[in-house]
Formats: structure tokens, sequence, C-alpha cells
């Protein structure tokens, strides 16, 4: 699949996969700003996503050796946004990344078009309403 993607700065690297098989496409922050709580950094890229596709943004599992967690867990690149790709991480220590890490990663995937039914009832199955820990430990 061919997908569009614009740098919006010379020094923005284009994402690539690392190694045959990989799903995500790695992000390389180009840019950084913070605050007391927040940590965000700019990749310079923006993306076309084609209609009837999501584009994912998951942290890397490198995330680990640092002190963020990304702040909306999993983002979402809708098909009709246009602006640069962004990661916004909440800062729980002094470490993390710098300019010209690769901070995460893009996964392109397709999604149904839905339509909701309201109705009165639903059908049951054995779990049902149970919630955390309702299948054990």
């Amino acid at each position: 699949m061919k997908v569009n993607i614009k740098k919006l700065f010379p020094e923005a690297i284009t994402p690539r996969h690392q190694k045959s098989g990989d799903a995500g496409l790695d992000l390389t922050a180009i840019s950084i700003e913070h605050d007391n709580m927040y940590i965000q950094y700019g990749t310079g890229l923006s993306i076309e996503i084609p209609e009837g596709f999501v584009g994912l943004i998951y942290p890397r599992s490198s995330l680990s050796n640092y002190d963020l967690i990304l702040s909306n867990h999993v983002g979402v690149i809708d098909s009709n946004y246009r602006g640069e790709i962004k990661f916004r991480f909440k800062r729980t220590g002094p470490t993390f990344y710098h300019i010209g890490d690769r901070i995460g990663q893009l996964i392109i995937m397709p999604f149904p078009k839905i339509e909701l039914i309201e109705v009165e009832d639903l059908f049951q199955t054995e779990r049902g309403s149970g919630g955390f820990g309702s299948s054990g430990n």
C-alpha cells in the first residue's frame, strides 16, 4: 500500500520498518517542547492516511528505558488529519528521549464503517457483565 507523507521540515526523517516483518514504522524526534509535567516531540511529518484506514501511533518498547508514559496511550491519526505527527508523554522522572531518537511507531490499519443499532436487550454470554478480574487471576 502506498501512502503519501510530507516532510514539514528538511530535517524530518521518513519513517521506515527497521526489520522485515515489523508492523510499525519508526518515527524520529526532530523537536522537543516540555514543561514540568509533559514533554512533546515533533516528528516534522504529516501523512495522508487513506479513507477507510487509521494511523495508530504507539510507543516503542525502548520506552521502558525512560521515565515517560505516552499521554493518550495510543494516538489516533484520522484520514482527514493533515497536521504534524507529535508524541506527548507524561514525565515520571529525569530520563527522556532526545532529538534524533526513535520515539514511537506508526501502524496503518483498515477499519470497518460501523452503524450502531439501539436495542432493548443484547444476547447473553457466559461472561455477561463481568469486568476487571472476572476470568480469574
